[in-house]
């Protein structure tokens, strides 16, 4: 029997989304447990924001069902919930700490407990020298720094960011990071979308990839790499005899080799021999050095070897 704790902090069945002929979210179904830091990825108009705006009842779905901490609508829980929403905007003429103490207390808070916790939060996340500055006067990365943080001052037990990392600098998107990091170590479950591998990649357990409002892909993100061949590319010198694209053939039987497929010739920008390249695709669990190893024994003279990781 499953108990209430294993139940998915959110799920979604077989949800979809029209906007009169056009389609935005098709069928989508997911479950996302507690604990979870969780990427939605996608390009520009895949049907990230439209997803999450049906799982917080913002939008309601043309079709199918939304389970939200237990909850068949989000407003009922809604104190339980931190989000970030893709469009930003602060009150300007409040000073930061200001802002979070405000927000938070609209989340139930009181007075004491939220400016407490604002004043932690700006000095715990680089802005502690910035708590009594006007919002007009911070730059755009502060002020969002700022939101960022009014959407966990109550301490929400799930957290959504719509594209937290746009607008960012490196610097204030590593905070941004660290932060995502710290709610997942105190067993916040965060769900983040965004169009930059990276940042799902250095940070989540799992994802979805959605295109064209159609799920492609849920799970793991080791899972998702091995869908991706691994790939070596070697170059190689012309020993002069020709026959080093017989050599290269040799590789096709090494173990865990997939596929040998030839890249276009580049000239010597010191005018040496002339190269070619290659790309090598291997298995997840094959070993590159393995490559190596049948290079030096076919006698392939190498100018150039990368390892590509999905």
């Amino acid at each position: 029997m499953t108990s209430m704790n294993d139940s998915p902090v959110l799920e979604l069945d077989r949800v979809s989304k029209q906007f009169g002929q056009f389609t935005a979210v098709d069928d989508v179904s997911l479950q996302i447990p507690k604990g979870a830091v969780y990427g939605f990825l996608g390009p520009n108009g895949a049907g990230k924001t439209t997803t999450i705006r049906m799982m917080l009842n913002i939008t309601k779905p043309t079709s199918g069902g939304i389970t939200i901490l237990g909850a068949s609508n989000a407003l009922k829980v809604r104190r339980r919930i931190g989000f970030l929403p893709e469009e930003k905007g602060l009150y300007k003429s409040m000073k930061a700490a200001a802002v979070i103490q405000y927000l938070a207390m609209l989340k139930g808070l009181s007075r004491r407990a939220a400016r407490q916790r604002a004043r932690q939060l700006l000095q715990r996340y680089g802005l502690g020298d910035f708590m009594d500055a006007k919002v007009e006067t911070l730059s755009k990365g502060m002020a969002q720094k700022v939101q960022v943080l009014a959407t966990v001052a109550h301490d929400p037990e799930l957290v959504i960011f719509d594209e937290p990392f746009s607008g960012l600098d490196p610097v204030n998107q590593a905070v941004l990071e660290e932060l995502i990091s710290d709610l997942a170590e105190r067993g916040r479950t965060v769900i983040f979308s965004t169009h930059i591998m990276q940042h799902a990649e250095r940070l989540c357990g799992q994802i979805l990839l959605i295109a064209g409002g159609r799920k492609v892909f849920d799970g793991s993100v080791s899972a998702a790499k091995a869908t991706i061949p691994r790939r070596v590319t070697l170059g190689t010198l012309d020993d002069g005899r020709g026959d080093g694209a017989a050599k290269i053939e040799a590789l096709r039987t090494a173990p865990g080799v997939r596929e040998v497929v030839a890249m276009p010739d580049a000239d010597d920008a010191d005018g040496a021999a002339p190269r070619s390249r290659w790309q090598v695709q291997i298995d997840e669990k094959a070993d590159p050095q393995s490559i190596l190893q049948r290079c030096f024994e076919q006698g392939i003279s190498l100018s150039s070897f990368e390892i590509n990781e999905p």
